[in-house]
């Protein structure tokens, strides 16, 4: 049997948490809060940070496909920061086994009976690093937990917390010791997100510790637990207009009818996150601008039929330009 890749279940140091706030505009304000310390935290990447705060307020995961060292792991650690939950990091390796991130009943000899023993699925914010060094089979047992927030095991179903946000790390394919993610493991995540190498004023600030990890220490929870739930109920009261969702059907259409992949609940994240950016802005409806600024980070990961010959940018650009040939006033 493996050892367990994950340490006993952490939790962030004890902070001041402010009750709940009663009404939207002071949920808004706090979710702002927060995501403006964390962009001092991840420098330079503004809209990588909004991005990663809107997947978490839509009820989505994200992935970030990036080279080591920039960043990710502290991205992740500042989210769950400003959650205000517990955090667990598991590294991916080619040996983890399923009963290694869920758990297994192990026998108490004390009691005589078996006990269950949480793995370290169950918290807030899961970062499985390098997730594409994980092997296919362990791969599979984050499926039902990603989309249901649940575990089944040995025919009991048992319920993860509630938030719960999955940040996942993808090296990139050439590197040795990888294993390509099915496409049923790529369409959980909400968006894939890419933070490339800092700014030269950003890069700057790090180095002087005037930022990055040397800063997560300093962030505190806006909202405690619950109001965080209240927030994610806020965001899926904004308002889809039939005009915003039959563009949205529109563009989904015309991306299938190319070859590209798109699920239904691709279609879904799509609209979520189109959600969370304008309650954030203030909004409390969605127009197209919400759904064209995500439509890239919410497709590219999902593929094409010429899966192997194109990469994530050049997708972008597809998309992009499939924007450009559809006016959001056609109508056929």
């Amino acid at each position: 049997m493996a050892l367990l890749k994950a340490g006993p279940m952490t939790q962030p140091p004890p902070v001041p948490v402010p009750p709940p706030p009663r009404g939207p505009e002071a949920l808004r304000a706090a979710a702002l809060a927060g995501l403006a310390a964390l962009e001092e935290v991840v420098v330079g990447k503004g809209p990588q940070v909004r991005r990663s705060l809107a997947a978490l307020l839509s009820g989505g995961h994200v992935l970030l496909e990036d080279l080591p060292g920039v960043g990710k792991t502290t991205l992740a650690k500042g989210l769950s920061r400003i959650l205000g939950g517990s955090f667990q990091r598991v590294q991916g390796t080619n040996d983890l086994l399923p009963s290694d991130l869920l758990g297994m009943h192990l026998w108490d000899a004390q009691a005589q009976a078996f006990r269950f023993q949480p793995g370290p699925v169950f918290c807030n914010v899961l970062l499985l690093d390098e997730l594409n060094r994980i092997g296919p089979k362990t791969q599979s047992a984050m499926l039902e937990v990603m989309v249901e927030g649940q575990v089944t095991l040995d025919r009991a179903t048992l319920k993860l917390p509630d938030p719960f946000f999955v940040i996942a790390t993808q090296n990139p394919l050439d590197h040795a010791g990888t294993f390509p993610l099915p496409e049923s493991q790529l369409d959980r995540f909400a968006c894939a997100l890419h933070l490339g190498y800092p700014d030269p004023g950003a890069e700057r600030r790090i180095l002087r510790g005037e930022a990055g990890a040397d800063r997560l220490e300093g962030l505190v929870p806006p909202l405690d637990l619950e109001g965080w739930r209240q927030a994610r109920a806020a965001v899926r009261e904004v308002r889809l207009s039939e005009a915003v969702v039959a563009y949205a059907e529109r563009v989904v259409a015309r991306l299938r009818a190319e070859g590209g992949f798109c699920s239904t609940r691709a279609f879904k994240h799509w609209l979520g996150l189109a959600q969370a950016e304008a309650w954030l802005a203030g909004r409390a409806f969605a127009t197209p601008d919400d759904l064209q600024a995500s439509l890239g980070d919410t497709m590219a990961h999902r593929g094409q039929l010429d899966e192997r010959r194109l990469t994530r940018s050049e997708r972008r650009e597809q998309l992009a330009r499939l924007l450009k040939e559809l006016p959001v006033g056609w109508q056929g």
